[in-house]
């Protein structure tokens, strides 16, 4: 029942989040590798689609990178031409990538084109989920014959998602669900359905993913998958163009060191999400000011001096 302000500011935060590049562009300038130290600002671009995970974290990092002297360009794109565009040399680093299983058709076609820079959240999950207040369904399996209860619909999010093509490809034949459309729009749009079914106590089914801050936002109930349709566990990993750890030997050495947990995670996304939806740096930059014993642990003395 929480807050459509936020889902409607999610849009201005992303605008003020990017500092919009052509995607995948390339240009004259080839790709920037930070120059030795004292040489002047040290040039990177960092790709983000829009969940928020990633939102929180690349926000993070912006601003810890900017106080290090580094100018830093935010690429705002989907996930094929993100792939694409790292492949290319165009993007420097993309800091969601989820494998094995939703981003495991780009890392087949790119992975050997890209670098696996390290795993820094182990505890990801792919669900099917309904508001807390569906007491009928507990399972995926309960969905079945009641799709007029739910208008018919899985609401999904965007169509080239490894969410999406799990759940087109494994749930809904293991379990039956071709009664069930599932709508490919995108996570905003989702989002806001199921903000509006919320607000209104009426059922719903999404695609989502844990971490995500709608679990704190709404009550919630992920669906259980005896046939484990939607996959086991999955890390969350850092990965680079190919050259990233020699160009950026600095930052390379930091993301070794970077692991969230769940509660850290929960509470960087929530000021950066909802508190400073319009600014998530500003959020960003209170979560990091709040935890100064994250920096000395991922930084080690290159995180003396720095402030905010």
């Amino acid at each position: 029942m929480k807050r459509n302000s936020r889902l409607l500011g999610l849009g201005a935060g992303l605008a003020s989040l990017a500092l919009l590049a052509t995607a995948c562009g390339g240009g004259e300038g080839g790709v920037a590798t930070g120059p030795e130290e004292g040489e002047g600002p040290k040039e990177i671009s960092i790709g983000l689609i829009p969940w928020e995970e990633g939102i929180a974290v690349t926000n993070m990092w912006k601003v810890i990178l900017e106080e290090k002297g580094y100018e830093v360009t935010v690429e705002n794109v989907d996930v094929a031409p993100l792939y694409q565009g790292m492949a290319q040399g165009d993007i420097d680093l993309f800091m969601d990538t989820w494998l094995p299983d939703t981003h495991g058709d780009y890392w087949e076609e790119y992975g050997e084109q890209v670098e696996d820079v390290g795993v820094w959240y182990d505890n990801a999950t792919l669900e099917l989920t309904v508001p807390s207040y569906v007491e009928d369904v507990d399972s995926i399996e309960d969905l079945v014959g009641k799709a007029d209860e739910f208008g018919g619909e899985i609401v999904g999010i965007e169509s080239g998602s490894g969410l999406v093509r799990t759940t087109k490809e494994e749930a809904v034949p293991a379990y039956g669900l071709e009664e069930y459309e599932l709508v490919e729009s995108s996570t905003s749009a989702m989002l806001a359905e199921l903000d509006s079914a919320v607000a209104e106590e009426r059922p719903i089914v999404v695609t989502l993913w844990r971490p995500h801050i709608a679990y704190s936002d709404y009550d919630l109930k992920d669906l259980e998958d005896p046939e484990g349709a939607m996959g086991e566990g999955e890390q969350i990993h850092a990965v680079g163009r190919e050259g990233f750890g020699e160009d950026f030997a600095e930052f390379n050495g930091w993301l070794q060191n970077f692991t969230m947990n769940d509660e850290q995670l929960g509470e960087l996304e929530e000021l950066t999400i909802n508190e400073h939806a319009d600014n998530p740096e500003e959020g960003a930059r209170v979560w990091l000011a709040d935890n100064p014993e994250f920096l000395q642990e991922v930084m080690g003395d290159d995180a003396e001096g720095l402030e905010f």
